[in-house]
């Protein structure tokens, strides 16, 4: 029930029936308002009265020329005497500091999510979720009482949900993922078809595909901002645009003329991105630091092999059935994955959760000074401010800062080179080997192949590596997070000129596949490294870096799906293939340089966190 109640349908039953199902327990008339939060309002209560004690007795004393000076001060001591007392008392009584103390939410712009402090908080948090301890609410200086968790094991907490909630939670962000990115390259099958119906050129039928890449790089522009808001969260806009993509998936499969079809598909990836945009982040809403990586190696891996397993998907179908068919199985898709989605999904965002928390407690106790940190934090501020700083602050940091700069145009060179196989398989295992079109899907699992390779590789370093350093020694410097990469940056340049020169019929056609597949593994262990270097060295602003990496990312594969026919037509598979491997060795240099030179150019930027 707790998940149901969480999840849109939930949400959407609680508004329909106003609040009679699905309550909270704040809702129901057993509820008891946790002893330390009495304490405190009883405290804040007892103060007031004393404050217009105070204010009525020195009124009446300057308008009596009988009193004496010092029974003008003799009052107020004997209030603050009193306070003293009563907060003593209760503090004994009913308050326990310490439990408490390290369980207390922070303010977004205090806590900086990736440092020391924070791993050595949360190992103690992770004992102290084992027990049930009250925690103790903040009071701000103008007597408001924070509304935090009640216990230290809060069920209401992500971070204290069961492994059995978080994996399920998990694989539906991941299969909600895998099928936005199956999206995408699903549709490779059918360009031939779109060719012969629309009569349009090869580099035009390629558009359905380019359009719906570059439109999930934009998307996160805007989802990103729009989740971290507090009133809004994480799972409305999960539900809204999933709804959106589910239904655009019937009009974009029945398209009777080009230009529809490219409208379709383009807002198709808008509302698709979502997941690219805030998948990390519901990650990060339930796991701990130490074990967050292998969370999103999770999510990484459901982005990375989608585009792999879409033409295999879609080749045997589209054969048999004709071009419509790959658009028809996203819809088969995505139906189930957002009825799950909107059936179980819950809301995963702290502030989200502790700001209805605050609202419910606020209507039934009717105390206004019960508030959430985000109230606090956001009562000032304006939502065109926020939305504007959103927007411009991605594309500031990566101008002004040179290592933000490699990596977002490094992991965009390393996408687009990516998308580009999807117009040089056509060009050589059909022309060299004979393959059919439903053959050529089957190639596309050398993908999937190399992402379970990677993610062999980079969970057993890790598990053996990383994490036992980091419990034994504390972080290390942001730049120790880069060693993985700095021995797979040498694998994309070696299998693209395995892959150039060794795909012609005189050669087996596995020779080829293989330089393919060292090519994938090993930019999936560099973008795992980057992934999590960036939130590590700029952790105020890594949902910002993440949004335009994503844009940057997406908009050369957008390009580079429509120059790659081109390229390889023109210089031929082999030369077109070497310019990519040529081009690929600036990211040898640039790792390297980064691991040498991150620190000095952490120190002299001023987003960093050194």
């Amino acid at each position: 029930m707790d998940i149901l109640r969480e999840a849109p349908l939930g949400q959407l039953i609680r508004w329909v029936t106003r609040n009679t199902f699905l309550r909270y327990p704040e809702e129901f008339p057993t509820f008891k308002f946790p002893a330390t939060w009495n304490a405190l309002l009883n405290l804040a209560e007892k103060e007031q009265e004393t404050t217009a004690t105070i204010e009525t007795v020195n009124e009446q004393t300057l308008s009596s020329s009988q009193t004496s000076r010092e029974s003008i001060f003799a009052f107020p001591g004997t209030c603050e005497l009193e306070v003293e007392n009563f907060e003593q008392q209760h503090l004994e009584n009913d308050l326990d500091l310490e439990d408490g103390h390290l369980s207390q939410t922070k303010s977004r712009l205090e806590t900086a999510p990736f440092t020391e402090e924070r791993l050595e908080i949360e190992a103690e948090l992770a004992l102290e979720r084992t027990q049930t301890r009250p925690i103790v609410p903040q009071k701000t200086a103008d007597g408001n009482i924070l509304v935090d968790w009640y216990t230290t094991d809060d069920a209401a907490n992500p971070q204290n949900w069961s492994n059995t909630k978080r994996f399920v939670v998990s694989l539906i962000i991941c299969l909600y993922t895998f099928v936005v990115y199956t999206g995408s390259a699903i549709y490779t099958s059918s360009a031939q078809g779109v060719m012969e119906k629309f009569n349009v050129g090869p580099t035009a039928a390629s558009l359905p595909l380019s359009l719906y890449v570059l439109a999930y790089g934009i998307g996160p522009l805007l989802w990103a901002p729009l989740s971290e808001i507090p009133v809004i969260g994480r799972s409305p806009v999960y539900a809204v645009t999933m709804t959106l993509f589910t239904i655009l998936s019937l009009p974009t499969a029945l398209a009777e003329n080009f230009a529809g079809l490219l409208v379709l598909r383009f807002l198709q990836g808008f509302f698709g991105s979502p997941c690219l945009a805030i998948g990390a982040a519901t990650m990060q809403d339930m796991y701990s630091l130490l074990y967050l990586p292998f969370a999103l190696t999770a999510w990484v891996s459901a982005a990375y092999c989608g585009p792999s397993v879409g033409p295999l998907l879609s080749g045997f179908a589209v054969t048999a059935k004709g071009w419509r068919w790959s658009l028809w199985e996203i819809l088969w898709a995505a139906g189930p994955i957002f009825l799950v989605m909107f059936t179980l999904l819950p809301e995963t965002s702290t502030p989200n959760i502790l700001l209805r928390r605050a609202h419910r407690l606020r209507n039934l106790t009717g105390e206004k000074r019960l508030r959430a940190q985000c109230e606090i934090d956001q009562k000032n501020l304006r939502p065109s401010a926020i939305l504007l700083d959103a927007i411009t602050k991605p594309m500031e940091i990566t101008i002004k800062d040179p290592a933000i700069a490699f990596v977002n145009l490094y992991m965009a060179l390393v996408y687009g080179i990516y998308y580009s196989f999807f117009e040089v398989f056509p060009l050589v295992y059909p022309v060299y080997y004979g393959f059919s079109l439903g053959m050529i899907g089957v190639v596309f699992t050398c993908v999937l192949v190399a992402c379970l390779i990677g993610v062999a590789i980079y969970c057993l370093y890790l598990h053996f590596i990383l994490i036992p350093d980091i419990v034994a020694n504390g972080l290390r410097a942001q730049e120790s997070r880069l060693v993985p990469a700095l021995f797979a940056c040498f694998g994309p340049t070696i299998g693209l000129f395995i892959f150039g020169w060794t795909a012609r019929a005189s050669i087996h056609w596995i020779v080829p596949t293989i330089g393919i597949t060292i090519y994938a593994a090993s930019v999936f262990i560099i973008m795992q490294c980057l992934f999590v270097y960036v939130p590590l060295s700029y952790p105020q602003y890594a949902a910002s870096l993440f949004a335009a990496n994503d844009f940057l990312r997406s908009a050369l594969a957008c390009g580079s799906i429509l120059f790659a026919r081109p390229l390889f037509i023109n210089l031929g598979v082999a030369k077109g293939v070497s310019v990519l491997g040529g081009l690929s060795v600036i990211g040898i240099f640039g790792m390297f340089a980064l691991w040498t030179f991150g620190a000095k150019l952490r120190a002299r930027s001023k987003f960093a966190i050194v």
